[in-house]
């Protein structure tokens, strides 16, 4: 039971690394020698350092990518805290549904975000210049990750 609990827990911060790396880091589109997130987009000289940097646009789809972005943070850690206090609370043979609906709901946050992002980015999807950086891969994998997190916590019980 505990090694259980110890992957449950590796795999819930896990998915709030990934989640916060995919939050902050600028390398959602990136290319020469141009890198865009969703606050700030910036230019690098060849040999690789920072150049200008200057604010995103404020366009409405981005801005909602942003807040699913930061509620799926909000979530994740919501639900980690969730965890720990439903393990100490929660009676013998509970589910943890409340951790596991907050889990999801990051899953479901950070799924919408990342399609909003390539829904709104079409012309990108044809030009070699440009491409998906790492941080928008991270996002990706970041969902089926906070989703089987989230189904892990709904049928887990609390034994002894």
């Amino acid at each position: 039971m505990l090694l259980l609990l110890l992957g449950i827990i590796v795999l819930h911060v896990a998915v709030l690394v990934l989640l916060f790396v995919s939050t902050i880091v600028s390398q959602w589109i990136v290319g020469n020698g141009h890198s865009t997130d969703l606050w700030q987009n910036c230019s690098t000289s060849s040999s690789g350092n920072i150049q200008h940097c200057s604010l995103s646009s404020v366009n409405e789809w981005l801005q909602s990518v942003q807040a699913t972005m930061i509620l799926s943070v909000i979530f994740s850690v919501l639900s980690l805290f969730l965890f720990f206090c439903q393990l100490f609370t929660l009676t013998k043979g509970g589910r943890f549904y409340i951790t596991g609906i907050f889990q999801i709901l990051a899953g479901l946050c950070v799924m919408t975000a990342a399609a909003i992002y390539t829904v709104r980015h079409p012309e990108w999807h044809s030009n070699p210049e440009y491409s998906y950086g790492f941080a928008y891969i991270l996002a990706w994998v970041a969902f089926p990750l906070a989703l089987l997190s989230g189904v892990i916590y709904v049928i887990l019980r609390k034994r002894e």
